[in-house]
């Protein structure tokens, strides 16, 4: 008797994408050796609706009496990150590097919410013994929450359908596998599946699901970017390894703006919020040092004051160093062109070295400016007075432009004492306006007055 063959496919891990046969590259995205074999599935697993008469409605009728009440995680600024809380129905993927404190983070939220609802922690790569020794250290014994350490995802399902939690938490996506397919775990239809059928369960249910997910090397999410269009909202958890700080952004969120943070401290009791940023990452900040200003750098909405640092000394190699950290490195090589450009002053003798303190990364056109004073101010040796904030863009023929959230970044500046701020556009507030980065030397000398 004949057996039937079964179908296969080859998708790439990275991105998606498809192909008939095997390709050592992606054409789609261009990765190498991203491309894998799987069996396909004869039947979909997925529930099936009957058909029903739909009609269209005027968007003025569209207003439902539904639980709209935003659930709260314990951390008022993760709360305001997520536009108030979390909503009945949402799923949530928290994606950051390894042991970066994705799991504590979400273990410390679970346990807040089982202080008046049942929660699911599933972990599907540590122990339950591993899970209880963790909430046992950050103080998150509760009754309420339940682990589960398991990988089959259909014993998930049964898990929820007996439990009917307000919370689920699964650690993480990548490690869970159906029967009902024959690839391997972390393979695209595995997390397409798994994430399909949770979405699935949380919208029926009103379950808030909270999903892990791994990051690849290039530090983007792992896995197709369908899982990032299934979901609610996308989190990213960064932070370097060096420093006691994390940040989560809010890169996608369906039930309030993205873009927005919330910064943690990393703690032996777990992560403590930080609610005032900005102080958090200049109360070092050195007196009368040159080559160091203070930058008000916006997520989103927010204001966060950072110091931004240049160093420039003479080099003893036949080609400069040009070394960054927390920016872009072709960024301080364009600013210096442009310096040397509309300055007249000799850079291309001179190392230069420029750092984000607090291991901040800041990838927004508004640090031109103060990158550029900060790099003019080491050159000089003339310190910057601590009490003096700078943003604006830089374009190719020296012209300072305006940049978004001027007014906010102002505000945050006035209240945490920053008397004098250097911006592209004249404000009322103590604000010195520069239209031409030529203009920087006078600017340099009235701020030094």
């Amino acid at each position: 008797m004949k057996k039937n063959k079964l179908k296969t496919t080859y998708v790439c891990n990275e991105c998606g994408a498809t192909f008939p046969t095997w390709v050592g590259r992606c054409s789609v995205c261009g990765s190498y050796n991203s491309v894998v074999e799987e069996i396909l599935q004869e039947k979909s697993t997925f529930k099936t609706y009957s058909t029903k008469e739909i009609s269209p409605k005027p968007i003025t009728d569209l207003k439902v009496s539904i639980n709209t009440e935003r659930e709260k995680t314990g951390f008022k600024s993760l709360d305001n990150a997520l536009g108030g809380g979390l909503v009945s129905g949402q799923v949530v993927l928290v994606s950051g590097e390894p042991g970066i404190g994705k799991s504590t983070l979400l273990l410390q939220v679970a346990s807040n919410f089982a202080k008046k609802s049942k929660v699911l922690y599933i972990s599907a790569e540590e122990s339950a013994y591993q899970v209880y020794l963790r909430a046992e250290r950050l103080g998150s014994l509760n009754e309420n929450l339940y682990v589960l350490a398991d990988t089959n995802f259909e014993n998930i399902l049964s898990a929820v359908e007996n439990l009917n939690p307000k919370l689920i938490v699964l650690d993480s996506i990548q490690t869970v596998y159906s029967q009902s397919l024959e690839s391997p775990a972390g393979s695209v239809s595995q997390v397409k599946y798994v994430s399909g059928k949770i979405t699935e369960i949380s919208k029926e249910k009103g379950i808030i699901s909270l999903i892990v997910g791994q990051i690849t090397k290039e530090g983007s999410i792992a896995g197709p970017k369908v899982l990032e269009h299934l979901v609610d909202t996308v989190a990213q958890f960064e932070g370097e390894r060096g420093y006691a700080y994390r940040i989560l952004k809010i890169l996608k969120n369906r039930f309030g703006s993205s873009g927005e943070i919330a910064v943690f401290n990393m703690t032996d009791k777990g992560m403590e919020e930080v609610l005032d940023p900005s102080a958090f990452f200049i109360s070092e900040k050195p007196d009368n040092q040159p080559g160091s200003v203070i930058f008000p750098f916006t997520e989103g909405a927010k204001p966060i004051l950072v110091e931004v640092q240049a160093l420039v000394s003479k080099t003893f190699y036949p080609v400069p160093q040009r070394r960054s950290q927390g920016i872009d490195i072709n960024k301080i090589s364009i600013i210096t062109a442009i310096m040397e450009n509309q300055l007249k002053i000799n850079l291309k003798d001179k190392d230069i070295f420029v750092n984000v303190v607090g291991g901040m990364r800041v990838d927004e056109p508004a640090v031109d400016l103060a990158v550029a004073l900060a790099i003019l101010s080491s050159y000089k040796n003339v310190p910057i007075p601590s009490d003096t904030a700078v943003f604006g863009e830089i374009g190719l023929t020296g012209e300072v432009r305006s940049v978004h959230f001027e007014d906010i970044r102002i505000k945050e500046c006035k209240n945490k004492g920053i008397k004098r701020i250097i911006a592209p556009t004249k404000h009322k507030d103590s604000t010195l306006e520069i239209k031409d980065i030529r203009k920087l030397n006078q600017i340099f000398s009235l701020i030094n007055q």
